[in-house]
């Protein structure tokens, strides 16, 4: 009996620092959620679906070997490519913006794929090069990086095409990008910015940068939803007003309570020690998900965990970032506590392809 036992152990590849981290805070999103809906358990219940749903993927995904991943990134990437290209043309358009496949039962956004497969695709192709990476290598993977981005770009999704521009930087500066070049595209990008400006962003996402800088300007019109954002933090104190007691959600001065202003609903209602206690879990993942990388079997998986790790931290930095009004708004979910099925899948899908890379040894490491 004992040895069956053994061998199904030792055929289980698992965290059990992350799972109980990640169910905490699934946990955590409900809670926060119901109150955030005004007590609708319609939305909570569809929740608590994608969030069961994305556990046992993701326990599905961390079993299988890294060499899965790194002999099929390709075939993802490309995958993923047309998702995109079917959004574009066929995709449900929301508020003039076109980022959904209706699948009947489950509106997809496909970005929220592409967004994963990129940093597998870019650990696989670059964890085999010399370093420093030449520079033939590094425009290649700039190439690729740009290409993707500008297809989400136009959908328009700016929060999203950052978070992959910024996925796709993460892996290629790990994988060994040289300083020098690192100083040069600064200044290039810094000499670019009018270009971009001009180019690159819509009407409204100006005006949302134009914004930040001065709220002033338009307090009832584009700087509305950062107000009531900055109000809603600074009257939760210390301990908050108390669960379903928040008035800028509960009065619908709070836009987007439910997905990108969250995390102003939990400060208002818990105040400073719940934020606090939310922002220690998502530290203790972060912390979590660097220490396997390091102690990673080899490059490719060290690669995939450092790239997919700091792309949860820049979607959390991000989300905070605008609620609090340090960056324009720019529609970003916080991972596993905002309403979403894409979103929240695919965060179950990323810490379920870093379990596999931080489980999966091999007897002799690279």
């Amino acid at each position: 009996m004992n040895k069956i036992l053994d061998i199904f152990k030792s055929k289980i590849y698992f965290d059990h620092y992350l799972f109980i981290s990640i169910t905490t805070l699934s946990i955590m999103g409900l809670l926060f959620l119901y109150s955030a809906s005004q007590e609708n358990i319609d939305t909570v219940f569809k929740q608590s679906l994608f969030v069961v749903l994305g556990l046992i993927l993701m326990f599905i995904l961390s079993q299988l070997d890294p060499d899965f991943y790194k002999n099929n990134a390709l075939f993802f990437l490309i995958l993923s490519i047309i998702l995109i290209l079917i959004t574009l043309l066929f995709g449900k358009e929301v508020n003039g913006a076109k980022r959904w496949l209706d699948l009947g039962f489950f509106s997809l956004q496909s970005s929220e794929i592409i967004k994963i497969a990129l940093p597998v695709f870019l650990a696989a192709y670059l964890y085999d090069k010399a370093l420093p990476i030449s520079f033939f290598n590094t425009c290649i993977t700039l190439i690729i990086i740009f290409i993707i981005v500008n297809l989400v770009r136009i959908q328009p999704d700016l929060g999203t095409s950052l978070v992959i521009l910024s996925a796709g930087l993460y892996i290629l500066f790990l994988a060994g990008l040289s300083w020098r070049f690192i100083g040069i595209s600064s200044v290039v990008f810094i000499l670019s910015l009018p270009f971009i400006w001009n180019n690159f962003l819509e009407p409204f996402q100006r005006e949302r940068i134009l914004t930040l800088l001065d709220p002033t300007a338009d307090p009832y019109g584009s700087a509305w939803n950062i107000t009531q954002s900055k109000i809603a933090i600074g009257s939760g104190g210390i301990t908050g007003k108390g669960f379903m007691e928040g008035s800028q959600a509960h009065l619908d001065f709070l836009p987007e309570t439910e997905t990108d202003f969250i995390f102003s609903v939990i400060a208002e209602e818990f105040g400073f020690i719940g934020v606090s206690v939310l922002l220690f879990v998502f530290f203790f993942v972060m912390i979590r998900c660097l220490y396997l990388a390091i102690n990673a079997r080899d490059r490719f998986c060290r690669l995939t965990i450092g790239g997919l790790s700091l792309l949860f931290i820049s979607t959390i930095f991000i989300n905070l970032a605008m609620v609090v009004g340090i960056i324009p708004v720019v529609g970003m979910p916080l991972p596993f506590i905002s309403k979403g099925g894409s979103s929240l899948l695919s965060f179950y899908i990323a810490f379920g392809i870093i379990i596999s890379m931080a489980t999966h040894k091999k007897l002799m490491q690279k």
